[in-house]
């Protein structure tokens, strides 16, 4: 039995995270779901994920409206850390934080073996016995747009309505204008398509992960309790 990790990123459910679930489960609308989400776009049971010879296999279960992964629809797929799964008006992350950045590091591993020129002067790498996703994330940066995003850490929300709360939203907005800006300006066009650029699977990662901090930023305001 595979414990799997669901992090949901849009969607009334968005902030959520589906910790170490047994596997198989399902996920859809209705009680008796593992995974249940507040999402009328979503069928009763709208897909399942288990585990088979060591690959987490998800499958659609018919759903109305059909399940994407990464942007492409699919009845069938293998899911490995990162992957984007859409279902109705919910985005979901498949896998942990640590298990994206593992997932990464053996791509910087692999690039490295292949002889691929990147930067990385001034920035320490982790532990052997360590991931760090803010790492990975940053991996071939130029040294001193890193210098600054390692610098500008994710900043607290604002927890009550004090002067300094513009100071906080600004830190905030800072952030997040950043990353924007690094991600942009990371974008190719693509050969023969004048209306169209492509992000390499690390930006889509950073891209994501931007996306996770927000939808959690939001959820900690609308739902203080938790």
């Amino acid at each position: 039995m595979a414990l799997i990790t669901l992090r949901v990123i849009d969607g009334a459910d968005r902030g959520r995270i589906f910790s170490e679930m047994p596997t198989p489960l399902t996920i859809g609308r209705e009680e008796g779901n593992p995974v249940q989400l507040n999402d009328e776009r979503i069928s009763r049971f709208h897909l399942k994920i288990q585990e088979d010879n060591g690959q987490i296999v998800l499958t659609d279960l018919e759903s109305t409206n059909g399940t994407r992964i990464n942007g492409e629809t699919v009845q069938v797929w293998n899911l490995r850390p990162g992957d984007v799964i859409s279902l109705g008006r919910s985005v979901m992350v498949f896998g942990s934080r640590e298990e994206v950045a593992e997932r990464l590091a053996q791509m910087r591993k692999r690039d490295l073996a292949e002889g691929v020129s990147l930067e990385l002067d001034e920035v320490e790498e982790p532990s052997a016995d360590s991931v760090s996703l803010e790492f990975e994330l940053a991996f071939g940066d130029d040294p001193d747009a890193q210098a600054t995003l390692h610098t500008l850490l994710p900043p607290e929300l604002p927890r009550h309505l004090t002067p300094a709360q513009a100071a906080q939203l600004c830190e905030i907005l800072h952030f997040l204008h950043i990353r924007l800006r690094g991600l942009i300006q990371s974008a190719h066009p693509q050969p023969g398509h004048s209306e169209r650029v492509s992000l390499d699977f690390r930006q889509w990662q950073r891209l994501v992960d931007l996306q996770e901090r927000v939808a959690g930023y939001l959820r900690r305001i609308s739902e203080p309790g938790e």
